[in-house]
């Protein structure tokens, strides 16, 4: 395990009470210009995928539609329901609309750098904590409290049920969030965001052209489960499609916000938003090396791209290749199923990050620990004790769900014919749609044919009295 003296945090000691109220000034408006245009390349991207144009009649290109969108969810009416309790409605947005902010505070967006006609040099992030990767997720933790706030004060039914679906989401998905970013705590040694940085500067020297140069030592290249199971995590954390089931559309109208509208909507639409960008800059500090440049740009002029205010540009980019990704999955994957959902991070998501960080706690205890051959042994042999009782219990796990399956179909049997009841209605659990329920067409089950000659034969004999 390396020493925190080998990955150093960033030095503020040169901050004055104006370089810090600029740094905040800096990542307001950042995140603001960062939604406008986040929002506008979603709209884009998916238009592009569905083949359609998207915004492109609100100037060039269509730049200036979310901010039309935004005047006009200024001017909109604000409803305010009867049986809402009003200033718990009112205070929720502004809840989430803050804490969204607080998040990016600890996020490096480069090294030192001059300030600009100063002689000032100061980090490119505006504060630092040893346990800032944990002050983010506490962060994270408390602007939930928005959503379950907002619909539980509304009054009705759907946002309710909304609130209360991002909550146990929210619950189980920031586990495995949690666990996922342990193995990055164990390798860099620091919770700090900028000592974890500092971590990944190299992973080994290569020569080049003659010319020795540092390999990338991002820890998604290093820990990669740990890497897909944040980027799962990170989609339900932040509500977003195929995860976004407190908003569901088809069963909750609009969710925790139904009743919401004008500037309060207009707060919960920024903080989905300005979240996205917050989980996409925590997996870039963490796993891509942060503001450092790819290799091998970081290998020109002996690492010039890595100074100076080159890094901001890398993070950007980075950070919106997170973005991309999702919205690539909101236009192709669809929406599931809640108890599907849910199943998948109690029971796959949760016990892989345990297994993992049991697998990569033995492996740093081998290379950085003087051990003896029968330790060695000793630790090995516990590490096969502890996967073997985790494979059994996932194979009684798998029987439990069998039998579980199998009363499900005493009681509501092998098949559903989903079209029964005049609306489609999803299959339970062990249950399989019935092929025999006939052809369906726009949605619905289509009409039998009718035997038009037995009906006109019938029609005439009414009239001639046979």
């Amino acid at each position: 395990m390396r020493h925190l003296a080998e990955n150093p945090a960033a030095d503020f000691s040169q901050d004055t009470i104006w370089v810090v109220l600029g740094k905040a000034l800096f990542v307001f408006v950042f995140l603001l210009v960062a939604t406008i245009l986040a929002i506008w390349g979603e709209r884009r991207i998916v238009a592009r995928m569905q083949s359609r144009p998207g915004p492109n009649r609100t100037g060039p290109f269509g730049l200036f539609q979310s901010v039309a969108d935004g005047v006009k969810l200024l001017l909109k009416e604000d409803i305010i329901p009867k049986a809402s309790d009003r200033i718990v409605f009112f205070g929720a947005p502004v809840v989430s609309a803050i804490t969204c902010f607080l998040a990016f505070t600890v996020i490096p967006f480069g090294p030192a750098a001059k300030i600009p006609f100063t002689n000032i040099t100061t980090p490119l992030q505006m504060t630092d904590l040893p346990v800032a990767v944990l002050f983010v997720l506490a962060v994270a933790a408390v602007g939930v409290y928005g959503i379950v706030l907002g619909g539980w004060s509304s009054g009705s039914t759907y946002p309710l049920l909304g609130g209360l679906r991002s909550s146990a989401q929210v619950i189980s998905y920031e586990i495995a969030m949690g666990l996922a970013l342990i193995s990055v705590f164990l390798y860099a040694g620091s919770m700090s965001t900028s000592s974890i940085v500092a971590a990944q500067a190299s992973g080994g020297r290569a020569t080049l052209f003659g010319t020795t140069v540092d390999l990338p030592s991002w820890y998604a290249l290093q820990l990669p489960v740990a890497f897909v199971i944040y980027c799962i995590a990170m989609v339900g954390e932040t509500n977003r499609a195929p995860f976004d089931l407190p908003e569901a559309e088809g069963e909750l109208v609009g969710g925790f916000h139904t009743e919401y509208s004008g500037a309060k909507f207009m707060m919960f639409f920024l903080a989905e938003y300005i979240n996205l960008l917050t989980v996409s800059g925590i997996a870039t500090t963490l796993f891509l090396g942060g503001w450092r440049a790819p290799w091998p740009l970081s290998a020109i002029g002996d690492g010039v791209l890595n100074t100076g205010w080159w890094p901001m540009l890398w993070f950007i980019l980075k950070v919106f290749c997170f973005f991309f990704v999702f919205v690539w999955l909101r236009g192709t994957l669809p929406r599931l199923r809640y108890d599907q959902f849910m199943r998948f991070g109690w029971k796959f998501l949760i016990p892989a990050g345990l297994v993992w960080i049991m697998a990569v706690s033995f492996i740093r205890a081998l290379r950085t620990q003087q051990v003896t051959d029968g330790q060695r042994y000793l630790l090995l042999a516990g590490l096969v004790v502890v996967l073997g009782i985790a494979f059994t219990g996932y194979l009684l796990q798998g029987r439990a769900e069998e039998q579980a399956d199998e009363a499900r179909r005493l009681v509501y049997g092998p098949e559903l014919d989903p079209f029964e009841g005049g609306y489609p209605v999803p299959p339970m659990p062990g249950q399989t749609v019935r092929r025999s329920a006939g052809p369906v067409l726009a949605g619905r089950a289509t009409v039998p044919a009718r035997d038009v000659e037995a009906e006109a034969t019938s029609d005439d004999e009414e009239v001639h009295g046979g």
